[in-house]
């Protein structure tokens, strides 16, 4: 436990800061018009970041209240600092700090339920966004819907009427039935998370939540929901490590004052979204947001490049006993992996989009950067979502060509020597997916059998895709990357 006795950070101790330090807007102007899911990291060095400059620039009272699906404590935190904390911008000219206050108040979502209720059907927000990660939507690998059999959301669709529910998809259809029926104006809920077609998936999620409920009323619901409801596709781009010691360190020493959630991120930020908003929305486009018809293009670049090769990097770089992604690109072959695996995926992306060979040069400096401690652990984890996300649909559209897919196949045996101990990388499947392993002494096999572990029966059935993956395991295992 720290000893500092220097002041903490609230609304109060603002006033001692230097005014670069402070927020770009007084807290005490906001008030709640957007809800956010998910409190996380990412959260507040992204899009609270873009509505307290929109709310800055505009003069609209643009505050948000968070809810944290599981972190109680996260909650207490913040509300203790009068829901302010510190971004820190890792530079590699030296860390740049200052205090964000955009975030108005903070919820935990089964404690605080009627509260978020309240704000659901509130006629003043207007605006739901979620960084709930790929696992959060619980999606059916099989048929991309909501998957109603999965524990947690078949808990909540058994749930009394009121009673708690335990999913952001559950709690969050609830809410905006609760709005259809208040007759509340129209609402958008903006998906901030790294999927293909978020919006239209969360869309999905919610409508069919309502479906397979038992509400009397869900065909009205979801009536309603088409007429009052948008779901924005979006891209979101910023790369946010996990919060360590040398994080509070800084902000202790930018600020002055003890910060118990700083936040950390590269200078680099980028929000494209589309432009299908049910109502008023902050101006988010006065702090360099894109709004455009079509996001496909700019979403699948990110997901293929960016998250495919982040994740290719973190796999290769763990089974070469790095650390951080800077670790990783410091070795002899790091800025070639990213620019190879650029160069392969690039065949798959439609056009109207950024040019890969740029955003691939791009990609080097900002992985590169020596400010930036981005542990390849919090990258890898979840793998067998993020993977059947960045890197399968890529790879299914290459072999239909007939194309070469070597660094794809590099990048798979990577994760698939991570997945050999269930305790390796947190993942919801680790247990499948470390059985795997026992079930063959063939290594195609056990590609196979993971391929069919994360629904891709299709790619499990390429003969010669698996024996190219399992060709790639010895070198691997010797700590070899090679090319």
């Amino acid at each position: 436990m720290s000893t500092d006795i220097r002041p903490p950070l609230n609304r109060m101790s603002l006033a001692g800061l230097a005014p670069g330090l402070r927020p770009v807007i007084d807290p005490a102007e906001l008030r709640t018009r957007v809800v956010h899911f998910g409190l996380g990291a990412f959260h507040r060095a992204h899009q609270a970041v873009y509505t307290e400059h929109a709310a800055a620039r505009s003069g609209e009272p643009w505050g948000i209240t968070a809810v944290a699906p599981r972190s109680v404590e996260t909650v207490r935190a913040l509300r203790e600092q009068d829901c302010l904390y510190s971004l820190t911008e890792r530079r590699p000219d030296g860390h740049r700090s200052r205090v964000v206050g955009s975030v108005v108040g903070a919820l935990a979502m089964g404690p605080d339920a009627r509260a978020v209720d309240a704000l659901l059907t509130d006629p003043e927000v207007t605006v739901v966004t979620l960084t709930v990660t790929e696992k959060g939507y619980h999606r059916s690998p099989a048929t991309g819907g909501l998957d109603t059999g999965a524990p947690p959301v078949a808990a909540d669709l058994s749930a009394d009427p009121g009673g708690p529910l335990t999913t952001v998809i559950g709690r969050l259809a609830a809410g905006l039935a609760a709005r259809m029926r208040a007759g509340a104006p129209p609402i958008s809920v903006v998906s901030c998370d790294n999927m293909a077609d978020n919006g239209a998936s969360l869309r999905r999620g919610i409508h069919d939540f309502v479906r397979a409920s038992t509400w009397p009323d869900r065909t009205h619901i979801l009536d309603r929901m088409t007429e009052t409801v948008a779901f924005p596709a979006t891209v979101v781009d910023r790369i946010v490590p996990a919060t360590d010691e040398s994080d509070r360190a800084a902000a202790l020493a930018s600020l002055g004052l003890r910060d118990a959630l700083p936040v950390a991120a590269e200078p680099y930020r980028q929000w494209v979204l589309q432009d299908s908003f049910a109502g008023p929305r902050p101006p988010w486009e006065l702090d360099g947001a894109l709004f455009v018809e079509d996001v496909a293009p700019y979403q699948l670049t990110k997901l293929r490049l960016l998250n495919g090769s982040h994740s290719a990097l973190a796999y290769l770089g763990t089974a070469a006993g790095l650390t951080t992604i800077a670790d990783t690109m410091a070795t002899d072959w790091g800025e070639d992996l990213v620019r190879a695996l650029c160069a392969e995926v690039a065949h798959t992306l439609p056009s109207g989009g950024p040019d890969p060979t740029a955003y691939a040069e791009d990609l080097v400096v900002r992985f590169r950067n020596p400010a930036m401690r981005h542990r390849l652990l919090q990258i890898g984890s979840d793998g067998s979502l993020k993977i059947t996300e960045r890197w399968l649909p890529a790879l299914r559209e290459l072999r239909a060509r007939g194309t070469r897919t070597p660094v794809l196949e590099l990048a798979l045996a990577a994760w698939a020597l991570g997945t050999r101990r269930a305790d390796a990388l947190p993942d919801p499947a680790a247990d499948t997916l470390a059985a795997c392993w026992g079930s063959t002494a063939n290594p195609s096999d056990t590609v196979r059998a993971l391929l069919r572990a994360v629904g891709a029966n299709d790619l499990a059935d390429d003969d010669v895709l698996t024996a190219a993956v399992a060709d790639r395991f010895p070198g691997l295992r010797a700590g070899r990357v090679e090319l």
